[in-house]
């Protein structure tokens, strides 16, 4: 019985790591109008990063309905860059002047903190 609690309480010290790394916030969104429908969304995300297995893997730029809008994609982790900040063009259909935008990891998915932002106007 011994055994089994030692090697319980091994593991669970092991994998730590990744159970405390937490949801991936979205902390400042800056959005700037290109042209027509389309916008330049500067993300910055905070995440406890640990490695391949628990990451910030991506954000999206939902609009009022629930639909996304857009994806940008996150390919690595970024451990020793927090917070970090990434780019992506997005289409945004007239008439939308509010989106939001939210945060995914590997682990928890969606849930971390979320910015609301009012779109530019459009030229």
């Amino acid at each position: 019985m011994f055994k089994v609690r030692y090697l319980l309480c091994v593991v669970s010290v092991l994998l730590s790591p990744w159970l405390w790394a937490g949801e991936a916030d979205v902390l400042k969104v800056k959005v700037t109008h290109l042209t027509g429908d389309q916008f330049r969304f500067m993300v910055t995300l905070k995440h406890a990063d640990t490695g391949w297995k628990h990451y910030a893997n991506a954000w999206e730029v939902v609009g009022p309905s629930g639909k996304v809008l857009g994806k940008r994609i996150l390919h690595h982790p970024h451990v020793d860059e927090q917070p970090f900040t990434r780019s992506h063009k997005v289409t945004v259909p007239a008439g939308i002047k509010q989106v939001t935008v939210q945060a995914h990891d590997t682990v928890d998915g969606y849930g971390g903190k979320v910015v609301i932002v009012n779109l530019p106007p459009r030229n």
